[in-house]
């Protein structure tokens, strides 16, 4: 099987908070040997994530999410999504980010 190319770098500075994250078939096969918090972006992007509800589930800045989001698309291990539609995000979408954000 031939290998896909690389993936274009994504720049953390302009990568929305709303961005859709999910994790590559090659992040899965690659997530154990990852460092713990690539590991644990890659295990909560196995469905569509928003940059800023992988931040709020992790507890981290949301300027360190968009670096280890971006270290990962850059690598092939996660495919984002820069925006959600031309009208913005969807409701339910939104609805999470602010359920992540306030946190359990």
């Amino acid at each position: 099987m031939r290998e896909p190319p690389p993936a274009p770098p994504v720049d953390h500075e302009r990568l929305a908070i709303e961005a859709l994250v999910i994790t590559s078939e090659q992040g899965h096969a690659a997530a154990d040997s990852l460092p713990a918090e690539q590991r644990a972006i890659c295990g909560l992007c196995h469905e569509s994530r928003a940059v800023a509800e992988v931040a709020a589930r992790l507890s981290v800045p949301l300027g360190v999410a968009r670096e280890l989001v971006s270290d990962l698309a850059s690598d092939g291990l996660v495919v984002v999504h820069q925006t959600a539609g031309e009208d913005g995000p969807p409701y339910d979408l939104m609805e999470r980010v602010l359920d992540g954000l306030r946190g359990p």
